[in-house]
């Protein structure tokens, strides 16, 4: 039995590549977990109240695009964040997470050719995995775009040559940015909305992080291009609950655009998607609505960031994050950083080029760098963070 090729030559994941980096060694002190980005600070206590008094939606298929009452508040929840006037009906549609919108959006908006080529689709590198198998499974070319301290750690689209920019089918881009922590300010947006114009592709712009912020928060991709007159077809933003409101395992998300955007992707989901069902669909109506606990959740990751700064402060090369939940901290090696760490210490980290792709010519990016994440309770993040600081940067 023949089995597809489109997958076959793609690197092992960072999970099982993890696991196999360190599950052959023992743990020098008790678990310290700094892997993955799951939050774990408290979530709204009546969201399971919300899904109680709505529980009798289990015995109905929900709405494929997200209830009506889902929609107005990601749609009023737009207008309020970013001053862009929405229409719940045609511009947004709710997503069982995030990573659903990211993986189709290539498949429902990006045309098969371009300017009679392959269409390439630009990322940054590190980036979030579902970008380049979204661009695989579209029948495009991934193309890297390293994102490095050299370029504020958010990718120069602009250095692109012409001849690829002219066969771009879309730009993925992450801000506030996973792992990094960079947000794209306006004049970052302003110049990649006319370098989309010019070369004629769509942004589709993972701004999943971008509650979690240190003081203002981050401007968005679609706020600036309404600011600029520009078409919202050519801008597509995913949101999510799960960092915004501590709730991953709700697979609560959506997605906005231009009306025409929007129809095309209803039109894919109406044959592959997988609603959420309408309780949780009530509950995450009721989350977009409030921005109390949001306000507290930053406030706890503000202490994390303090502790942070205060731990690696005199750190050669510490970056302190602008938003999101992840250090990004520098090392000569990124694994033999992570072993050590694990065996010494107890403290598991991702070495960073897990979450970046070798490109010919070029050094991984991530191979100078591992990700640690703030998400687990204050005491114990600042004791991970104190073993890391004693363990790779004792001096």
């Amino acid at each position: 039995m023949n089995f597809p090729e489109r997958f076959s030559n793609l690197p092992a994941h960072a999970w099982p590549r993890l696991r196999a980096l360190l599950d052959v060694h023992e743990g020098g002190g008790p678990l310290i977990q700094m892997t993955i980005g799951e939050p774990k600070h408290a979530f709204p206590a009546w969201v399971t109240d919300v899904i109680s008094q709505n529980a009798a939606g289990f015995n109905s298929y929900p709405p494929n695009d997200g209830s009506p009452e889902l929609r107005g508040a990601i749609a009023e929840w737009i207008t309020r964040r970013y001053g862009v006037p929405m229409d719940a009906d045609t511009q947004v549609m709710a997503l069982n997470g995030t990573r659903e919108g990211l993986y189709n959006a290539v498949i429902a908006l990006v045309p098969e050719t371009k300017n009679g080529q392959t269409p390439a689709i630009l990322m940054p590198n590190p980036f979030y995995q579902v970008y380049m198998i979204a661009a695989i499974s579209g029948a495009c070319d991934p193309v890297m775009v390293n994102a490095t301290a050299q370029t504020g750690h958010l990718p120069d689209f602009d250095a692109v040559d012409d001849a690829t920019l002219d066969r771009t089918g879309a730009v993925y881009i992450c801000s506030p940015a996973n792992p990094q922590g960079a947000v794209a300010d306006r004049v970052y947006w302003e110049n990649l909305i006319k370098l989309a114009e010019k070369h004629d592709f769509r942004i589709f712009a993972d701004e999943c992080y971008s509650e979690i912020y240190r003081t203002d928060p981050p401007v968005g991709a679609l706020q600036v291009a309404h600011d600029m007159g520009a078409d919202l077809n050519r801008v597509v933003i995913f949101h999510s609950l799960s960092k915004r409101s501590n709730l991953p395992g709700l697979r609560s998300g959506f997605v906005a655009s231009g009306a025409e955007a929007i129809c095309e992707i209803k039109q894919l989901r109406n044959y592959a998607g997988a609603p959420l069902p309408l309780p949780l669909q009530a509950a995450a109506a009721a989350v977009w609505q409030d921005e109390a606990h949001v306000a507290e959740n930053r406030r706890l990751y503000a202490e994390k960031f303090d502790i942070a700064d205060r731990i690696f402060g005199n750190v050669p090369g510490y970056e302190s994050p602008q938003a999101g939940f992840f250090l990004w901290l520098p090392v000569e090696d990124d694994e033999a950083a992570a072993v050590k760490l694990w065996r010494e210490t107890g403290v598991k980290v991702l070495p960073g080029g897990y979450l970046a792709q070798d490109v010919p010519g070029q050094e991984n990016p991530g191979k100078k760098y591992i990700r640690a994440a703030l998400v687990a309770p204050k005491e114990e993040t600042e004791r991970g963070l104190q073993a890391i600081r004693d363990c790779l940067y004792a001096v």
